[in-house]
């Protein structure tokens, strides 16, 4: 069914979302860089990301709580290993960590073909595929994981939730041959919890199987959804454990403690870790490709082939993400529903900033 949204000029929107971070004590510099994120999500359609999810996750777990700092500088600590930056956070923004660190890892590439970026005390940086998207834009292979706010999801075959959603985030250069970067960005739950949060604002049902409510039954409910469920199975487990064990490598420490400051005891930690490599693409390069292609040629070649043989209409991870940008860019603004821009002006009247005027932007309906 088409939905109607609201097309807001994104001048507007990175202006009430840069003093919604001003007012609660953000440096000018990490405002622009949070609302710069906020602004590529909904641009893609990420709306379980969009600017509504990050100052609600800062409310709940960051400058509000204590776990995360405004205007705190990353401390980078001694590495033996050229190639490898290791940061402490210092509980600064994710988004603004989550940017220099990409960069960062970027520059490691150019000099040594490969770029790691190890961020300890971090707090959350929300949508993982924005960053590895820019990357590949820039002609870079990147992956990133991190481990999420909270534990909230049950392993496989247990019944209580120690794992976060702990997304995985690997963008592809791929626009020279597809026009837009192939990016496979997933939480390891079957859903995010911020896609828990939408379909609340939104009146809508969960999927089946993707939550449970507080006695552990499963729930379509996003009301009474209490936890979530990896997705695949034992797959999705794994996956989720994967965040986890290299969370515990960086620094981090147990995940039922993660951002519950009241569970956090003297001389532990409840921050998040990130995980940041950048390939060069030159540098994976065996040089001997088939019909004498080009390493560029060679991947449109396989991109081809995979959707070739009837697979014309399959989609790549990614596109979904590519076609509402194009619709944004057609808008002229980026989109929002009505019960979107209802949460804009509660975060309008926290920060004294003017109200939105719904009444005032144009709509699209798609």
């Amino acid at each position: 069914m088409p939905e109607l949204y609201h097309i807001v000029p994104e001048t507007q929107h990175n202006a009430l979302v840069a003093a919604a971070y001003r007012h609660r004590g953000f440096h000018a510099d990490e405002a622009a860089e949070g609302a710069r994120f906020c602004a590529e999500a909904t641009r893609h359609g990420i709306r379980t990301h969009n600017a509504i999810k990050a100052l609600h996750l800062d409310h709940l777990f960051g400058s509000h709580a204590g776990g995360c700092t405004p205007g705190a500088q990353i401390e980078e600590k001694p590495s033996r290993f050229a190639a490898v930056k290791i940061w402490n956070a210092n509980k600064k923004l994710g988004q603004a960590t989550a940017y220099r660190a990409m960069d960062a890892a970027i520059k490691l590439a150019d000099q040594y073909g490969t770029g790691t970026v190890a961020v300890d005390n971090a707090f959350h940086y929300l949508w993982g595929g924005g960053y590895v998207m820019d990357a590949a834009r820039r002609g870079y292979i990147a992956y990133t994981n991190c481990t999420a706010a909270l534990a909230e999801v049950v392993p496989f075959g247990g019944k209580h939730p120690t794992l976060g959603t702990n997304p995985h985030s690997w963008g592809f250069p791929t626009t020279g041959a597809i026009g837009f970067p192939i990016v496979i960005d997933w939480a390891t739950s079957v859903v995010a919890m911020g896609r828990v949060q939408q379909l609340l604002r939104e009146g809508k049902q969960l999927p089946p199987n993707a939550a449970v409510d507080a006695d552990g039954n499963p729930t379509t409910d996003p009301a009474k959804a209490k936890s979530l469920v990896p997705f695949g199975a034992h797959k999705g487990y794994g996956l989720s454990l994967i965040n986890e064990l290299t969370g515990g490598l960086i620094g981090g420490s147990l995940p039922t403690i993660r951002n519950r400051w009241t569970l956090v005891g003297e001389g532990d930690k409840g921050t998040c870790c990130f995980y940041f490599q950048v390939i060069h693409p030159e540098a994976v390069s065996g040089g001997a490709f088939a019909k004498g292609r080009t390493q560029s040629q060679n991947l449109k070649a396989v991109i081809e082939d995979v959707l070739g043989h009837g697979n014309e209409k399959c989609i790549l991870p990614g596109q979904i993400e590519a076609n509402f940008a194009k619709k944004t860019a057609e808008a002229g603004g980026l989109l929002f529903s009505k019960a979107e821009i209802e949460a804009f002006n509660e975060l309008a009247t926290e920060s004294g900033q003017p109200l939105w005027d719904i009444a005032a932007f144009k709509t699209v309906e798609f």
